[in-house]
């Protein structure tokens, strides 16, 4: 007996022994790498994202990220390329246009069942909307989102006359016209325009044309029998109307804004070349903190009222692939990220709007400074577009819209005959997806 209880606890010990080496082994272990793309490029917003891939790093010694820049205009193909070749990364930052596609073609984890219910509950279901397919699956978290305002130069304004709107008593476009007439001036007496009253960025201007024109219930989409075709009828050539008009007939907007984007237009607004930039995405307003001249009065006016004020909105978001190695893990850093500090933190890096309510109803977003409290108002203005789960929206845009708008704007071909082109080639195009 005595031999056997020596035996017994020589077993036990090894046992002991032997557990406490695997143990150790196991915290000894290689934590899971989580690969995560981000988009953000404006300086505060990278030192945003990196903040808090850090706070989580410190604190999950055991699951770390790590932190990947990549830019907008490469990010598409770059997917394109790993999802065939299911060499992804864990987490990916986006816009939820191109991810429904990608949603539809089998690259991403359906988020529904992962998602908490204080996440589901606090981001409105606007936002929500954006993401989720026609099945109900939802691609990606939507994390920010933004809306068109108008920036105008204070001291034009106040040396014009000109009493800037509110909130309350918006203008109407055709104020805006008003206004930009006033504010269109030959300075030097040449005969030569000098300072305009407005200045529209159409470099690139699918989507600023497209959100804008559902204020006018123009919608370009339509539902055909259950397919989606396109078309340019009398309210969707409204604002192509004030637009054209303003450019070659009133001549209160500058051709400068036909070839460059908004922010390229920022130093002939710090110049009092431009009284005013209608239509520009609200995180602007971080390169003109950054960039403007010392003593130059800058303000947000509310976004112009059609029909209504509505705009179309896309939100950037957070997506995992489905041939992704870490689910579980990328969603728990997912969560950390959206949660109601952290996405604050990133909106106001970016100087966007948080998707969340509790986050928007921060203190830092009804500010005066920076134009916060009249750019949060227009927030409740943005509703779902038609083309956000349009099939082949991506080559529709590049090859079709982008090319006919700039030649329009250009004044290379009629309203009529951009229309015509628009709905015949835009939907030659649709139909390859149907």
């Amino acid at each position: 007996m005595a031999m056997s209880r020596k035996v017994l606890s020589v077993m036990l010990l090894c046992a002991l022994a032997l557990g406490m080496s695997c143990s150790g082994l196991a915290s000894a272990g290689k934590p899971v790498t989580i690969r995560f793309i981000s988009l953000a490029w404006q300086t505060q917003a990278i030192e945003a994202v990196k903040a808090v891939v850090a706070e989580w790093n410190a604190a999950n010694p055991s699951i770390q990220v790590q932190y990947v820049q990549m830019d907008w205009g490469s990010i598409h193909d770059y997917m394109i390329t790993s999802f065939e070749a299911k060499d992804v990364p864990d987490i990916f930052h986006y816009e939820s246009i191109p991810i429904i596609d990608f949603g539809k073609r089998g690259y991403l984890t359906d988020l529904a069942t992962l998602i908490s219910d204080d996440l589901r509950t606090d981001v409105m279901p606007g936002a929500w909307e954006t993401v989720t397919g026609s099945n109900g699956a939802i691609y990606g978290i939507p994390f920010l989102w933004e809306s068109l305002i108008v920036l105008y130069n204070k001291d034009l304004f106040a040396e014009a006359g000109v009493k800037p709107p509110t909130i309350d008593n918006p203008w109407t476009w055709e104020e805006m016209r008003q206004a930009a007439r006033l504010l269109t001036k030959d300075r030097h007496g040449d005969g030569q325009v000098d300072q305009f009253g407005v200045a529209f960025g159409l470099k690139s201007p699918v989507n600023r044309v497209f959100n804008l024109s559902m204020g006018f219930g123009g919608y370009y989409f339509y539902d055909q029998n259950g397919k989606p075709v396109i078309g340019v009828g009398d309210a969707e050539k409204e604002l192509l109307r004030i637009l054209l008009d303003m450019m070659y007939v009133e001549k209160t907007a500058s051709l400068d804004g036909v070839g460059l984007s908004g922010p390229e237009l920022f130093p002939g607004f710090f110049a009092g070349k431009y009284a005013m930039l209608p239509g520009i995405g609200v995180w602007a307003r971080q390169q003109i903190v950054e960039s403007a001249p010392a003593g130059f009065k800058w303000g947000v006016l509310p976004p112009l009222k059609a029909k209504t004020q509505a705009q179309g909105s896309t939100t950037q978001t957070l997506s995992i692939p489905s041939a992704a190695k870490h689910k579980k893990e990328a969603m728990q850093f997912l969560e950390f990220l959206a949660n109601r500090e952290n996405m604050a933190k990133l909106a106001l890096g970016d100087w966007l709007f948080p998707t969340r309510a509790s986050s928007l109803d921060l203190p830092a977003f009804r500010k005066e400074e920076g134009g916060w409290n009249i750019a949060t108002e227009s927030a409740r203005h943005l509703t779902l577009a038609p083309w956000q789960k349009v099939m082949g929206f991506q080559e529709f845009k590049s090859k079709v819209a982008t090319p006919l708008f700039q030649q329009l704007f250009a004044n290379r071909i009629s309203l009529d005959e951009f229309a015509r082109r628009m709905e015949t080639e835009g939907n030659r195009v649709l139909q390859r997806y149907q």
